[in-house]
């Protein structure tokens, strides 16, 4: 277990958590650490950028179109590797919508995808890619 600490890992966020992570304060707000400190490397791909970009343009945040600009310049940008989805998946997920974040994962060959979402958490696991919580996933680096 202590050598795995000390890996850097493959992620892919998926929305809510990484909204989250950029938005709010508390436990899951330490995921921004962990990739600005290069201990995760944090996986985004078209779809899944799209789908965190119109989540921060709702009015619920009442963030202006400068303050979404800055945030993906600031923080998704310099840290993110953006990876080109080499295969759609479609059925995999009890929702479907969740699909796109599998296919992050896939073809980027990530270690883990953080979610709080139950139909992706229930999966466990794809393709040998863990599916975790965020609350057991920040475990790992305590």
């Amino acid at each position: 277990m202590g050598k795995e600490k000390e890996e850097i890992k493959r992620v892919v966020l998926d929305t809510n958590i990484l909204v989250s992570a950029l938005l709010f304060r508390g436990e899951v707000s330490k995921l921004a650490g962990l990739w600005k400190n290069g201990k995760i490397v944090p996986l985004i791909s078209q779809a899944t950028f799209k789908e965190f970009r119109d989540v921060l343009a709702y009015p619920k945040f009442s963030l202006t179109e400068k303050e979404i600009k800055t945030i993906i310049e600031d923080e998704i940008l310099p840290f993110f590797e953006v990876v080109s989805v080499q295969e759609e998946i479609s059925d995999s997920c009890r929702d479907a919508d969740d699909n796109k974040f599998l296919a992050c994962a896939v073809s980027a060959a990530a270690d883990y995808i953080v979610s709080g979402d139950k139909d992706l958490c229930d999966m466990r696991i794809y393709k040998s890619i863990k599916v975790i919580k965020d609350s057991d996933f920040l475990k790992m680096f305590k």
